[in-house]
Parts: C-alpha cells; sequence; structure tokens
C-alpha cells in the first residue's frame, strides 16, 4: 500500500469522525434546547403570574394518570391543595326523588306530557361544541333499552367498547365505572358492578368516596352514595332498590386524585368553586323527566387541539338537554362512544389514540 494512499484514508476518517462528531453535537444541543424549552413551558404554565393558565394546567394534569407528578415539579403540595380548592365541588348528599322521573310510556310521552310521534323512540345522536371540547350526546328515548354489559367472569384482559357492544347484542355503548386500567389491561373493575340484577363485584370499601350509578327495576337512574357501606350494606342496599344494572364511580378530590360523580340530583346543580374541575376526556350519564336517558361523551388532552371538559361543563351541557339527574362516570383515556358500527368518539391519552382501551364493563343500548 502507497504512502499516498495511506494518507488518504487517514484523511477520509478523520472527515468523517468530524461529520459523526458535529452531528451528535447538534442532535444533543436540540435535544437540550427541547428539553430546556419544555421545562421553561410548564414552570410557566405553573407559574402564578398568570392564575387562571395555572389553574387549569395543575388541575387537569392531577386527573392523568401518570402525568401528575409534574405539578409537584414547580409547586409545593400546599400550593398544589389550595388550586384544587379553588376549582372543586361541594359536598352534594342529595337523594334522586324517582317522582320526578315519569313511568311508563317511555319514549312516547316528552316532557311536556304530549305524545311523540312512534319514530321518536329512537336513538337521536346530538354533536356538542364547547370551548375547549367537542362531544357526542346520544339520547335513547326508552330506559330499558339501557343495561350493563360485562365480561363476567373477570380476567386479566377485558375488551374494547365495540365488542362488548357486539357480544350483548347492542347497537350502542359507553364506558362504565372505575376499573383496573394498569397497562391497559382491564379485565376487573373496582368498587361495585350490578348486571342484571346479579352483583358481580363488591368491594365497596376498597377505594375512597364510592358512588353507584345505575338503574332501577323501573328504569329509574339512581346516584347513591355508598362510601359508608359495607359489603352486606350493598346487597341490602342493591335488593330494596332493585337495582338492575350498575357501575361505581369515586367522589374525591385531592392533589392525588381528582374524581366527581353528582351533577344534578332532582333538577338541582351541584355548587362548586370555579370550574370545579380541570379539562379531561368526559363520560357522563342523566335522565331527562320523560325517562329519556342522556350519554355524554367529549374528548380532550390533545384530541383536535382539546383540552377537554369541566365539571361546569358537563352541568352546563346536561342543563342544556333538561336532565333531572345526572352523574360523571369514569373518563381521561377511558372515554368512548360507539353507535351502530363505529366510534363516535374514541379513547384517547398523551401517548397514543385508541378506539377504546379494554373494558370490563360498559353501558349498552340494546
Amino acid at each position: 500500500m502507497s504512502e499516498q494512499t495511506t494518507t488518504d484514508k487517514k484523511s477520509l476518517g478523520r472527515r468523517l469522525g468530524c461529520f459523526v462528531g458535529r452531528t451528535l453535537l447538534c442532535l444533543i444541543t436540540v435535544l437540550a434546547a427541547l428539553v430546556i424549552t419544555l421545562f421553561l413551558a410548564l414552570k410557566m404554565l405553573c407559574s402564578p403570574s398568570f392564575p387562571h393558565v395555572q389553574q387549569t394546567f395543575v388541575t387537569t394534569i392531577l386527573e392523568t394518570g401518570q402525568l401528575k407528578f409534574l405539578a409537584s415539579w414547580f409547586l409545593s403540595p400546599e400550593e398544589i391543595q389550595t388550586i384544587v380548592d379553588s376549582n372543586s365541588m361541594k359536598a352534594f348528599h342529595a337523594e334522586v326523588n324517582t317522582d320526578l322521573i315519569k313511568k311508563g310510556n317511555f319514549g312516547k310521552v316528552d316532557v311536556q306530557g304530549q305524545e311523540r310521534e312512534e319514530e321518536a323512540a329512537d336513538i337521536e345522536i346530538v354533536e356538542v361544541a364547547g370551548t375547549t371540547y367537542t362531544g357526542t350526546m346520544m339520547i335513547v328515548k326508552d330506559p330499558s333499552r339501557i343495561s350493563l354489559a360485562t365480561i363476567y367472569p373477570w380476567r386479566e384482559k377485558g375488551v374494547t367498547l365495540d365488542k362488548l357492544v357486539k357480544d350483548n347484542g347492542a347497537i350502542a355503548g359507553i364506558n362504565g365505572g372505575l376499573y383496573n386500567s394498569t397497562n391497559n389491561t382491564g379485565g376487573s373493575p373496582h368498587g361495585v358492578v350490578v348486571s342484571n340484577g346479579e352483583i358481580q363485584y363488591n368491594k365497596p370499601q376498597a377505594y375512597k368516596g364510592l358512588v353507584l350509578i345505575g338503574f332501577t327495576e323501573d328504569h329509574i337512574l339512581q346516584i347513591v352514595d355508598i362510601s359508608k357501606m359495607n359489603e352486606a350494606e350493598v346487597e341490602n342496599l342493591v335488593k330494596e332498590m332493585k337495582i338492575r344494572d350498575a357501575v361505581t364511580f369515586q367522589e374525591e378530590a385531592s392533589d392525588a386524585n381528582n374524581h366527581f360523580v353528582q351533577l344534578i340530583i332532582n333538577n338541582e346543580a351541584r355548587e362548586m368553586n370555579g370550574m370545579g374541575s380541570g379539562l379531561n376526556p368526559r363520560t357522563a350519564i342523566g335522565q331527562r323527566e320523560d325517562g329519556a336517558v342522556l350519554l355524554f361523551v367529549t374528548d380532550g388532552r390533545g384530541k383536535s387541539g382539546h383540552l377537554g371538559a369541566s365539571c361546569a361543563d358537563l352541568i352546563s351541557v346536561m342543563q342544556e338537554f333538561q336532565a333531572v339527574n345526572a352523574a360523571n362516570l369514569d373518563g381521561g383515556s377511558s372515554s368512548c362512544m360507539y353507535y351502530n358500527g363505529e366510534y363516535l368518539m374514541t379513547s384517547v391519552t398523551f401517548y397514543y389514540d385508541n378506539s377504546s382501551w379494554r373494558l370490563p364493563a360498559g353501558f349498552v343500548v340494546k
């Protein structure tokens, strides 16, 4: 090998090494710039100089499953709790008055007592647009068509909402109550589950502040605080109230959690501070005076550029659609709605977009 060839190879090696080094330096610089930009952006979001932005960010991030730790990077536990308290709900212990719901002729008599046209007994779909979300309202005129579909007996992995709907001979559905969503397994619920009058899961003390949401045998939506009940007391409640289908969701507000259930009871809206909550995808259920069931799901967490809906948003929409009683169900990445062979609203997280997370149960429309 000639001396010139050796020199050329060394020169080429130096140039390649220089190129690789510069490329790595550029990548490290860009990555560092991104990290610094993200850090400064988060710091600005948590800054008291922008109180509304700070409150929205903190209350919203606290409702996520994986990113709630971000708030503690810039704020003390006391500061976080102050923000949560300024956007929270006041206690609401009212019991549903079933006399406010007209029994019989469901789907055939409207809220003014006038007879409906026969076709009005079908399902109605209404798109709802808010400032920070878009949503879909499904109005089911006959509440007897609503039931709770489950995968019981429970197992490690649940099923997507479309499968839950199809396997139960239904046409539509939404997600329901608390469940084990770790790693998108979804095979078992939390709290209490009642399907077709059978208690399929009964651990009311496993989580704080559980509220039972579901229907009686005469198709009235009930929203019942079971937070102080044991298993035997839940069994008696289901028997005495003739609960046929129900799930539970959690009523708690703290720096570790920000769940809420009761929205409207007996035409009375829940009192709150600020927005009542952060902004996130939501799933809610309600019932009108004529018995029609309101199923409402919103987007959020970056979906279509939207952050999501607050508790105040849910109350406002349910009032607009004349709900006598209404409750919040499991939201966030679990929120989804399926109807007539397609998803009208899909699950969404910060990490990826899903049609539906795996679920152990959901309210379906036969």
